[in-house]
């Protein structure tokens, strides 16, 4: 193992550990600013007959997702 090889992967190793401190620390912040300002999401202010509707209506996106994942792999597949 060349000198290169071995300063290239400290690197990455510690750039990786960066990032992920990073990323955490940025999440944890807007999980901060969200609860603070008691973020509530437009379903939960809504009428239990829209959140209904809504739920139906996520119900039926899954469905046609995982249609489309099944349809891709099958395509795939050729």
């Amino acid at each position: 193992m060349n000198a290169n090889r071995l300063i290239n992967m400290v690197l990455r190793m510690v750039m990786r550990k960066l990032v992920n401190r990073g990323v955490k620390a940025g999440l944890d912040s807007a999980h901060r600013v969200a609860s603070k300002r008691g973020a509530e999401t437009a379903s939960d202010r809504a009428p239990n007959g829209q959140k209904q509707a809504q739920q139906r209506a996520n119900r039926k996106q899954a469905r046609q997702a995982k249609q489309a994942m099944r349809a891709a792999r099958r395509i795939g597949r050729f």
